[in-house]
């Protein structure tokens, strides 16, 4: 092929030198296309990839060959193939995952999302409107604002786009309707206003045959006036700039300590800019500094803004580690551990009110738990529900509390420092993506009194080290059998012991609590913490739980010191446990008398590391509590 447009990889690599020279400092946009399924995202992609030329020879060989075997356009080029990259999109004609292109102009650098338009793949939206600057919100102009438009112009709206791009798309499918056009333009602008989208930028194009997409105007539409999409693309105002007005705030990534005489903090300035001599405030300490010097791989720097990656150094030794924020002293973001926030659930298994997640935000990881929802959001008529837990795809606004302070700023102010994740602790898959939006009153009124009679000191009184011995295991596997053994041995041996046990407690502490999973989470939360209060008294504290979920179990091990925490799983196979059954549990189980019972139909998650593992099969009562013994012994 003569054709320039289409080039060969060989005068593809010749051209990258002029270009590096030409063009490295240009801007880069992100934006996404989004809306409902089969308006079109796909093929508009394709169509700037094919007119921006950043197609190589053997990719349009490719194309058009695919077109004409999978393709929808009859023998004409169908350009959603150059991002429907997944068999099962091609074979169903819809995007599934998060597609990234990237292609430039002569003007500006071009990173672009497809996102799927189904709401069984929301997730996905999310995650690629994640980052971006702007939103084509794509609309079939024979169908008008359908559901999913609404859908992804809120979750736009949410995640904080401010640049809305109303592309009504197949206008050549309407002969070109000025009528059809501004009908749709109305309707959406109503609904727009109602969820707050205070601009948008609306245009006629038709992805397909390329109208209003490059520069030229299309001669189909002469009663239109504004931009094409490329040229719109090419001035909007991208994030980058707009952060460069804010207050300083770096993120601090790693500690450069390349030798003895460097010690610097690096990380990415998230917003606004920053001079030698200038006052910084380290969060969440609050010690104060001036900057020295701002240092780059291509060296010392006289100032820095948002969006560079540069290596600070302090005038004074102070204490900074990764998940610090460095900001200007005199206008510092907030710290707080118990915030109000939107949380979009990712996950397939539900959200579990209490129960411990990593929570993610820039390089700060803290342990946090989220309430029962305030409200769910029905994303399709904006109307607010009641609601207990989160499901896939669902969004809502509850309370987080984290463990430790975290440094941030409401995400309508600052991406970085208030959008988060969270993570499962146990399969450490990312189960929601959240916006902060303010810190809770109580979190800045309530805080630690100092004590002079510290855990330590209670400790060395009873002549002993503190501990929780957490046994776990079936209904009916011995636990509070063993656990009680276990105790009557160390009184003997004139240890401070205290006994919690599952049954006991249900009848004081926690009996306003049944057997559902959210439940149980809160039993084994509140547990967790009495346990914690009564170490801190010095006392090696014994627990009798089924505490069916890993996670759970390792929230209150994080509660304590390295050490403190010893499982000791009480491993008794189902049919032995059923067969004891002194209570009658499993057999009213069995019946369907009794909902949620662990091992019948709640799940039991075993200990995949116990530090102790007690066969009841091989062992009495008294032979595993000698054991037991054995095995923590010393306790001083």
């Amino acid at each position: 092929m003569s054709d320039p447009i289409y080039k060969t990889d060989a005068l593809i690599a010749e051209d990258i030198d002029a270009y590096l020279d030409q063009h490295q400092n240009k801007t880069m946009l992100r934006f996404i296309t989004c809306g409902s399924v089969d308006d079109g995202k796909s093929t508009l992609i394709g169509r700037l990839l094919y007119d921006s030329k950043m197609i190589f020879e053997d990719q349009l060989t490719a194309l058009e060959n695919d077109s004409k075997k999978v393709g929808t356009q009859g023998q004409e080029i169908d350009f959603a193939l150059l991002v429907d990259g997944l068999a099962a999109e091609r074979e169903q004609g819809i995007t599934i995952d998060v597609a990234y292109r990237f292609f430039n102009t002569e003007k500006r650098k071009f990173i672009v999302a497809d996102c799927p338009g189904h709401e069984q793949y929301t997730r996905n939206m999310v995650t690629g409107a994640s980052t971006a600057d702007l939103a084509v919100v794509m609309i079939d102009a024979r169908k008008g604002v359908l559901v999913q438009t609404r859908r992804h112009s809120y979750i736009c709206n949410l995640i904080g786009i401010k640049n809305i791009v109303l592309a009504v798309n197949k206008m050549d499918l309407v002969d070109y309707s000025q009528e059809v056009f501004d009908k749709i333009v109305a309707d959406y602008a109503k609904f727009a206003e109602e969820i707050g989208i205070e601009s948008f930028t609306a245009m006629p194009i038709s992805g397909f045959k390329g109208d209003n997409i490059t520069l030229a105007p299309s001669d189909n539409t002469p009663w239109y006036g504004g931009p094409s999409l490329i040229e719109h693309l090419e001035t909007v105002e991208v994030l980058t700039a707009q952060d460069a007005e804010k207050p300083f705030r770096m993120p601090v990534q790693w500690v450069n300590r390349p030798n003895l005489d460097f010690r610097g903090f690096s990380g990415q300035i998230a917003t606004g800019a920053v001079k030698p001599g200038d006052a910084v405030r380290v969060l969440p300490s609050g010690k104060t500094s001036h900057v020295r010097s701002i240092v780059t791989y291509g060296g010392d720097l006289d100032e820095a803004v948002a969006g560079q990656s540069v290596t600070l150094t302090l005038t004074d030794e102070i204490d900074c580690s990764r998940g610090n924020v460095i900001a200007v002293a005199d206008n510092p973001p907030e710290v707080a551990d118990q915030f109000e926030a939107t949380v979009v659930w990712m996950d397939d298994e539900a959200l579990l009110p209490g129960r411990g997640y990593w929570l993610k935000l820039g390089s700060q990881t803290v342990s946090a738990a989220v309430a029962e929802p305030k409200y769910e959001v029905n994303v399709n008529t904006m109307e607010h529900l009641a609601a207990k837990t989160l499901a896939l795809n669902s969004i809502g606004v509850a309370e987080v509390t984290t463990d430790k302070p975290l440094v941030f700023e409401s995400y309508a102010d600052s991406r970085q420092l208030g959008g988060f994740i969270l993570i499962d602790k146990v399969t450490n898959a990312t189960v929601a993506a959240g916006m902060l939006h303010f810190s809770l009153r109580r979190s800045q009124n309530v805080h630690w009194q100092a004590v002079d009679i510290n855990r330590e000191e209670h400790a060395r009184l009873k002549n002993q080290t503190a501990k929780v011995l957490w046994f776990t295991g079936l209904s009916g596997s011995g636990k509070s059998t063993i656990a009680n053994e276990v105790e009557k041995r160390l009184n003997l041996m004139n240890r401070h012991t205290f006994l919690l046990d599952g049954d006991n407690i249900r009848h004081g502490l926690n009996k306003d609590l049944g057997f559902t999973d959210a439940d149980r989470v809160e039993n084994i939360r509140r547990v967790g913490e009495v346990a914690k209060l009564m170490t801190d008294a010095g006392l090696i504290v014994l627990t009798a739980f089924i505490s069916p979920f890993r996670a759970e179990r390792q929230m209150v091990r994080d509660l304590l010191p390295e050490g403190e925490f010893v499982e000791v799983f009480v491993d008794t196979p189902l049919e032995v446990a059923e067969r004891r059954d002194v209570k009658g549990l499993y057999k009213k189980a069995r019946e369907g008398k009794l909902k949620n019972f662990t091992g019948i139909d709640s799940p039991y998650e075993a200990p995949e590391n116990a530090e102790i593992r007690v066969n009841t099969v091989e062992m009495s009562p008294q032979e595993a509590a000698a054991y037991i013994i054995d095995r923590i012994m010393p306790l001083k």
